[in-house]
C-alpha cells in the first residue's frame, strides 16, 4: 500500500466540500470570477434580474402597505404576502425555471406569516429574517477570524485554487475584509431592525428591511466582484482554465 494516496482516490475534506457547494451555489447566483461578465452584469444575475427583484420585494411590500392601511384582521396583509409568493413560486414551475429561489421564498413567507398569526403579533412576521441576519453575520465573522473565510472558500473552489489562498497573505486578507464586510451587513440590519421589533413599529421595520435588502446587498456583490477579479486576473484565469 502507497503512502499517499492517488488525488482521485483520495476522500475530500471538509473544507473542500463546503466550498464546492458554496461556490456551486456563487455559480447558480452567476458569480463565476472566471467568467468576463461585466461588474454591472454579474450585479443583475446576483439579484436575480426583474423577477428576483420582484420576488424579494413584492411580499414584504405588499405586507407593509396593507398593514399600515389595515392592521385587522392581520391574516390579510399576511395572506396577500404568502400569496404574491405562492404565486411567483407557480410561475417558475410553469415555465419550468430554478424554482429553488421562489420555494425558498415562500417557505419562508409562509413560515413567518404562521409565527405571527400564532402570537397575533405583526412584527413577528420579521423574525425568521432577524434571526437569518444573526446567523449569517456570525458564521462570516467567525470564519473570517479563525482564517477560513467562506468567501475564500467558494472563490476558491470556483478559481481551482482549493484552499491554496490561505498560503497567499494578500488573498487570505483580502478575504478576511471581505467576510468582516459581509458580516457588518448583516449586523447592521439587526442592529437597526431589532429595536425596532422590540418596540412593534412594524411598518418602519418594514419599511427599513426593504431599503437595507437589495440596495445593500447590491454594492456588496459589487466590491466583492471587484476584489476577486484584482486577486484572480483574467489572464491567470484562462491560464488555470487551459492547464485543467
Amino acid at each position: 500500500m502507497s503512502a499517499a494516496e492517488p488525488d482521485d482516490q483520495r476522500e475530500p475534506s471538509a473544507s473542500e466540500i463546503l466550498g464546492a457547494a458554496l461556490g456551486g451555489a456563487a455559480r447558480r447566483a452567476g458569480l463565476d470570477p472566471a467568467d468576463s461578465a461585466s461588474t454591472q452584469k454579474v450585479v443583475w444575475s446576483a439579484m436575480g434580474g426583474w423577477r428576483g427583484i420582484l420576488e424579494s420585494v413584492l411580499p414584504s411590500l405588499a405586507f407593509v402597505i396593507l398593514f399600515t392601511i389595515r392592521p385587522e384582521p392581520l391574516i390579510l396583509a399576511l395572506g396577500v404576502s404568502v400569496g404574491l409568493a405562492a404565486v411567483f413560486t407557480i410561475i417558475r414551475l410553469l415555465q419550468k425555471s430554478p424554482p429553488s429561489a421562489a420555494i425558498g421564498g415562500l417557505i419562508a413567507a409562509a413560515a413567518a406569516a404562521g409565527l405571527a398569526l400564532w402570537t397575533g403579533r405583526g412584527q413577528d412576521n420579521f423574525v425568521p429574517g432577524l434571526i437569518t441576519n444573526a446567523a449569517y453575520g456570525t458564521v462570516l465573522l467567525i470564519s473570517a477570524l479563525i482564517g477560513w473565510s467562506l468567501i475564500g472558500l467558494a472563490v476558491g473552489f470556483l478559481m481551482g485554487d482549493g484552499t491554496a489562498w490561505r498560503r497567499d497573505r494578500r488573498k487570505k486578507r483580502a478575504f478576511l475584509w471581505l467576510g468582516i464586510a459581509w458580516s457588518a451587513l448583516f449586523f447592521a440590519r439587526l442592529a437597526v431592525q431589532f429595536p425596532l421589533y422590540l418596540a412593534g413599529e412594524v411598518t418602519a421595520l418594514g419599511t427599513l428591511k426593504l431599503i437595507m435588502g437589495l440596495p445593500l446587498f447590491a454594492p456588496m456583490i459589487a466590491v466583492t466582484w471587484l476584489v476577486v477579479r484584482a486577486l484572480y486576473p483574467r489572464e491567470s484565469v484562462a491560464e488555470s482554465s487551459s492547464e485543467a
